[in-house]
């Protein structure tokens, strides 16, 4: 299936979405910090979210509205995660629920809400209260580029992508939007990620499309072993496209979707990956010839996520002994005996030992600012893929004065 990619594309680029931003105050001044998106008629919605048990109100307040499987949109703020506020937060999050949908017009369970920052910290109501109101009064689909700004925390650029693509003879687009730069590991979605999409697609149908998707983008990114409180990942697809309505997972039409979605979240999740921060290089560590998908991708993940591995990638070191190490840890099923280890094009290890290679070839493909590492288990058929960054001195200085 062809898929297209749309230049400057995001979250508005599908028919029927608006976007509206505030410079609301939760931040410093002169910044973006609250977006909100909204769909011109309701749409189906999914959605993931963190595993963490401290998971934020909005976290807990959206699961309960995606329920019923439809919304209308998401309204979202940076600079306070609403995490960890007892009462008081819940009621915060259902307040900027219905603050948004009493702008667009819906009911209050029609809205999801989503937020990051500092955790601990209650909401600025006052503030964010106004920010909705303006963000609802502003609403275009021009605005898709400012609303990616307005939720980003410590990332260094705002994350989009659009595709387009058919179903069912019709032309079909699907946008996104996500923020992430720490507290990134796997065990949900590792960010907030919002899609959009005017496909026409039972909430069922697209709950699985979603799940899928996610378990191979998002849930293969790891920046530095945190899940956060506030992780969410969610889609809505409101059926402008035209297309006849996806209710049956085991047809062309939702292989077709299910694809389109993949690789919009794993554009966002390599986006996420490659701007870790204070990271320097995008890390791809590609496991083949696995005895099962669980195995691949327990072995890629775990290569991924190891810090030994990020700091030798920092430091340009062709250590693949720290791969192999963090492979014999993963808990994947494989022969030690049969596995290969390549940096690049440029094999190091063979047969679970050592090779002699060129270290100034290392050396250029260690400073590469994408470096793909690719694992031959030589056990079986399956293969994963997952995405990291090398730890750099930046992340201790950004993670140290994370508060001021």
């Amino acid at each position: 299936m062809k898929f297209e990619y749309i230049t400057g594309g995001g979250i508005t680029t599908p028919s029927g979405f608006s976007a509206g931003v505030a410079e609301a105050g939760i931040k410093k001044a002169g910044r973006y910090d609250l977006a909100l998106v909204a769909s011109r008629v309701p749409a189906a919605a999914a959605g993931v979210f963190t595993t963490n048990r401290f998971s934020a109100a909005p976290v807990r307040v959206s699961a309960e509205h995606l329920k019923k499987g439809k919304a209308h949109g998401f309204v979202v703020n940076s600079g306070c995660a609403n995490a960890c506020t007892g009462e008081a937060g819940f009621s915060d999050a259902r307040t900027m629920a219905a603050a948004a949908a009493d702008v667009i017009g819906c009911q209050a369970r029609e809205f999801l809400v989503a937020s990051t920052g500092v955790i601990g910290i209650p909401l600025p109501m006052e503030k964010v209260l106004k920010g909705i109101k303006k963000a609802g009064e502003n609403l275009s689909p021009s605005a898709g580029k400012l609303a990616a700004q307005a939720i980003m925390t410590t990332d260094t650029f705002p994350k989009e992508v659009a595709v387009g693509f058919e179903l069912d003879g019709k032309k079909v687009t699907m946008g996104a939007m996500a923020k992430g730069s720490g507290m990134i590991h796997p065990n949900m979605a590792t960010l907030l990620g919002f899609i959009t999409t005017d496909a026409a697609i039972t909430p069922q149908c697209l709950q699985k499309a979603l799940t899928s998707a996610n378990d191979g983008s998002f849930n293969m990114v790891s920046v530095d072993g945190d899940t956060s409180t506030n992780d969410s990942l969610i889609v809505l697809a409101n059926g402008l496209a035209g297309n006849r309505t996806i209710d049956n997972e085991n047809n062309g039409d939702f292989r077709t979707f299910v694809q389109a979605l993949n690789v919009v979240c794993v554009e966002l999740a390599k986006m996420i990956a490659r701007d870790g921060e204070g990271a320097t290089k995008l890390m791809e560590v590609q496991v083949v010839n696995a005895p099962s998908l669980e195995d691949a991708r327990k072995a890629a993940r775990s290569i991924a996520a190891s810090n030994l591995v990020k700091a030798a990638l920092f430091g340009e070191d062709a250590n693949w002994g720290r791969i192999v190490c963090a492979l014999g840890y993963s808990g994947a099923e494989f022969d030690p005996d049969l596995v290969d280890v390549c940096l690049g094009d440029l094999a190091v290890a063979k047969n679970g030992g050592g090779l002699m290679f060129d270290e100034g070839r290392a050396l250029k493909i260690l400073q590469e600012k994408t470096v793909v590492i690719k694992v031959d288990l030589k056990s079986g058929p399956a293969a994963a893929t997952a995405w990291g960054c090398d730890l750099t001195y930046d992340y201790v200085k950004i993670n140290g004065a994370y508060r001021t």
